[in-house]
């Protein structure tokens, strides 16, 4: 049994690491004041070729696993960039796997290579206002007329809207009565984002302002049927394969971001002086940060496991879903830790841990309840019976 890194996973963390070192802490201070996109940052991270760490090389990506994605996402929040430049390319990474898994040649080759150049955006639309995750009750409807589809509904929580140039989008081919199971008739697109047919409202929020949320509201859009992922009606099923994934890679993100506000902590203890002695020199100060950074590193074995478990092909719903359940509370526990170490200054933008706390809440909240998690766990696992 080997802990450490491969040589790949150690030279990408290298490689970010060097790309992340132009972008320093004034610059995503500025975007979280701005809200403006990191183009700079994005583009830079295309450039050298990272948005397809995990898609083919014959698609022009790099051809690496979920574990080397995994290694890129926590460095990128490491940082500095916290969710604000791990979210800015987060859904390159995960986002299009159904187009990987499912789509044809053709697809792959029109979809896959423009979005890993940075020469195309594109946005993640499955959520909706009143379904929250029961995904199975979607109501957002594409009804098939001819070669096209034409859909109608409403989606929220919609990351990278305002930049993107397209759209994977899911919603319900066959009315829900009509279907044998709920998982049955909703079918997944990867298409233009028409703004002239979508009403793309930002949603003020707590943290993360650089890169956008928002709430769509769909009329008459329409897709060509070549557009349509897969057969129809089995959108669900292909969704699945993002996310796991997308789970492993949210939890190295608050890994990233954790660590981030433990070594800022850290070092203000070491340098803090009161009552003519450094503050770190105080258990009520050392004690926290030790078990923060025990509780990192534990969620961090269970990412890399989670990550390894999806490359080599194994069931992984259940290191997934732990990964990120441990890895946004240790997450929140570390940056919330790091403004108490900080004292008043943790409370001024300039220390930068009150962004950190701001961020964390993504990774502990989204893509999946810390609740959902534990029923998941409970269920799938200790085999208790189902509880909602």
């Amino acid at each position: 049994m080997d802990f450490a890194l491969t040589p790949d996973q150690e030279m990408v963390r290298e490689a970010i690491t060097r790309i992340c070192a132009g972008f320093n802490d004034d610059y995503w201070r500025e975007k979280d004041k701005s809200g403006d996109f990191p183009t700079e940052f994005y583009d830079a991270m295309a450039k050298d070729g990272w948005l397809g760490i995990c898609i083919p090389e014959e698609y022009g990506g790099s051809g690496l696993g979920v574990s080397e994605a995994t290694v890129m996402m926590r460095a990128i929040a490491e940082s500095g960039a916290g969710m604000s430049g791990a979210s800015a390319v987060h859904i390159n990474v995960f986002g299009l796997n159904p187009v990987l898994v499912f789509g044809t040649e053709e697809q792959k080759h029109r979809m896959l290579t423009p979005m890993l150049q940075g020469k195309e955006k594109c946005c993640f639309a499955v959520t909706e206002p009143n379904t929250g995750l029961n995904t199975t009750q979607l109501k957002t409807r594409a009804e098939r007329k001819g070669d096209r589809y034409v859909v109608n509904g409403n989606k929220v929580w919609i990351s990278t809207a305002q930049e993107a140039h397209k759209i994977l989008l899911l919603a319900r081919t066959t009315p829900l009565e009509e279907v044998k199971k709920p998982t049955h008739g909703l079918s997944l697109f990867y298409t233009d984002l028409d703004r002239s047919r979508i009403e793309i409202r930002e949603i003020e929020k707590m943290g993360r302002h650089a890169v956008d949320s928002n709430a769509l509201f769909i009329d008459d859009f329409e897709i060509p049927v070549e557009d349509r992922i897969g057969e129809e009606g089995r959108g669900f099923e292909y969704i699945l394969h993002g996310m796991n994934p997308e789970r492993v890679l949210i939890a190295a993100e608050a890994i990233g971001l954790g660590m981030l506000a433990l070594q800022r902590a850290t070092q203000y203890a070491k340098e803090r002086i009161v009552f003519n002695r450094p503050i770190g020199q105080n258990q009520a100060i050392q004690h926290p940060l030790a078990a923060n950074w025990m509780e990192l590193e534990s969620a961090w074995m269970m990412v890399l496991k989670a990550a390894w478990e999806y490359d080599k092909g194994l069931p992984c719903g259940a290191a997934a879903n732990a990964a990120k359940y441990l890895a946004g509370e240790a997450g929140f526990n570390a940056c919330q830790q790091a403004i108490m170490t900080h004292g008043g200054m943790g409370y001024a933008k300039e220390y930068h841990v009150e962004r950190y706390l701001r961020e964390v809440m993504i990774p502990r909240i989204a893509p999946v309840s810390p609740q959902l998690v534990l029923s998941y766990i409970a269920e799938r696992v200790l085999g208790l019976p189902k509880s909602y």
